[in-house]
């Protein structure tokens, strides 16, 4: 198999001045392409396990942290938060905590002017990137002229510029309305198969996000309880969690508890109407 692109063990972090560590004992490898939806209820520590995967802790957030997290190769201890950046993309909750500048054009190329890249470089960089999130008539732009949506895709054009090995998404379709958080999943889903990019994406609405997961992580209480496939995940122990399982796969939980036997548990209608199909045969 090959070498992971993540690679965490036994990590615990304790941030300044608390007493209960926000993670514990988590471990867990990540491959090249591989798409994963991290989830779990609020405050089980998901924003921190991803803080460590772009440097932020232990390099910024201070704190007592135990154990080895390995990016690209790269010990996050022993890398500065810029460095990691060349591998590490991060898409914050709210896109305007990222964007800053004037222009979009100038928030995209922020980043590559920081890496010192020559000039004709960062242009093609710039329009490639905006290319691909479909906003290049936006690049003149100011970031307080654009939609919740658009801002979101600008964010992810910063970041996709860079040209990491690895995207980690902290719920980007939080602050949006149900038709622009698709378009964003589904652009996130386009990354992740074009160029095989490794994406680590919080999210809360899974009712599509689990669509696209080759691997969904579930936390509760700092630790990863929960580690598989879609199917194999989103079970009766990930409701009883607090997960927001998606509405289909929700309607065979209970109709398990009436006794229906099935093969796997749906995520998406197809699935849903294979297993019907299947149970109506018999």
């Amino acid at each position: 198999m090959n070498k992971p692109v993540i690679s965490i063990r036994n990590l615990t972090f304790t941030y300044a001045g608390l007493d209960k560590p926000s993670i514990k004992n988590v471990n867990f490898n990540a491959f090249q392409g591989e798409f994963i939806v991290l989830t779990g209820p609020s405050g089980c520590g998901k924003t921190t396990l991803c803080r460590c995967l772009n440097g932020l802790i232990p390099n910024f957030y201070s704190g007592e942290m135990e154990g080895e997290v390995y990016v690209c190769g790269l010990n996050t201890r022993e890398y500065s938060t810029s460095e990691l950046a060349k591998h590490v993309g991060f898409v914050f909750q709210n896109p305007e905590n990222q964007l800053f500048s004037l222009t979009i054009e100038r928030d995209v190329a922020f980043g590559l002017e920081n890496l010192g890249l020559p000039k004709e470089e960062i242009k093609e960089r710039i329009e490639w990137a905006l290319n691909i999130v479909g906003i290049s008539n936006l690049r003149d732009k100011a970031p307080y002229e654009l939609s919740g949506g658009q801002q979101q895709k600008a964010a992810i054009a910063s970041v996709l510029a860079m040209k990491p090995e690895v995207i980690v998404l902290d719920e980007p379709t939080s602050f949006l309305d149900p038709k622009s958080a698709l378009e964003i999943l589904k652009m996130i889903q386009k990354l992740n198969k074009q160029f095989k990019i490794t994406v680590i994406l919080v999210e809360h609405r899974l009712d599509f996000a689990a669509q696209l997961a080759d691997r969904i992580l579930i936390m509760n209480n700092g630790e990863i309880v929960l580690d598989g496939g879609p199917s194999k995940v989103l079970t009766e122990e990930a409701y009883l969690l607090g997960v927001g399982i998606p509405k289909v796969t929700f309607l065979f939980y209970q109709l398990k508890q009436e006794k229906f036997n099935f093969h796997k548990t749906p995520v998406t209608i197809e699935e849903a109407a294979v297993e019907l199909r299947r149970l109506l045969k018999r």
